[in-house]
């Protein structure tokens, strides 16, 4: 990787490291209906996109692996990526008939695509370093208002149980993504608001090209300011 995103990873590290202590504490006062544990591997089989600096942290650890490894979790992440544009391209047809967003995404909710980083051992290639939905996939969470838990849970319909508020989590997720990109000299301005899915994450080449990295000189030729813009991020 040609740019130093760690100052980005430690602040995306330290809530990875939150949503770790919010799961257990989960788990702990609810060892019955918490059903996660080593061996279950539903929440491999979700759909979710993930914001600039996840994507960005993925790609990071997979460079890591080893070439064999990355040659075969790239095959299943060219599968699972054109399976996850079929649905896509079946939820927009849905939208265009006039489908309400309840309607959609409960049909996309049925979907079960298999993580490229879930092995034949059913064991994740980069579970140290797994996405924020991961982590938090067995605990109740709310949604934009709407409750969600997994299917193998305990938990039951009509219960009260805490939740953890994920529209809190997006919101850091976009302001960090958002700080990264506002320190890039970039002509892409709104790329922190681009979500992708894990395949695609791990498909993508983060390279100056794909950052829209603007050259110093080309910056001056057009006259373009390439500071970096000042962002300070709010409270968690």
């Amino acid at each position: 990787m040609d740019f130093d995103f760690t100052p980005y990873f430690k602040r995306y590290e330290e809530l990875l490291k939150e949503l770790d202590d919010i799961f257990y504490k989960v788990k702990s006062q609810y060892p019955g209906e918490v059903k996660c544990d080593s061996g279950c591997y539903d929440c491999c089989y979700a759909l979710f996109d993930l914001h600039l600096i996840e994507a960005l942290y993925l790609n990071h650890h997979f460079k890591q692996l080893t070439e064999k490894k990355r040659n075969a979790i790239l095959i299943e992440a060219d599968k699972a990526d054109r399976k996850i544009y079929k649905i896509k391209r079946q939820a927009f047809k849905m939208h265009e008939k006039g489908a309400s967003d309840e309607e959609i995404f409960s049909e996309v909710g049925k979907a079960r695509i298999k993580c490229p980083l879930l092995n034949q051992e059913n064991k994740c290639e980069l579970y140290p370093y797994r996405p924020a939905t991961c982590r938090v996939y067995g605990i109740p969470l709310n949604v934009y208002g709407k409750a969600h838990c997994c299917a193998l849970s305990g938990f039951k319909d009509g219960q009260k149980y805490p939740a953890l508020y994920m529209e809190k989590v997006y919101q850091r997720l976009f302001f960090i993504s958002q700080e990264l990109v506002q320190s890039l000299p970039t002509k892409y301005t709104a790329l922190h608001t681009v979500l992708v899915p894990v395949s695609m994450a791990l498909l993508t080449e983060y390279d100056a090209d794909y950052l829209g990295i603007v050259k110093k000189k080309d910056a001056v030729k057009n006259n373009q300011d390439i500071t970096p813009q000042a962002w300070t991020l709010g409270g968690k």
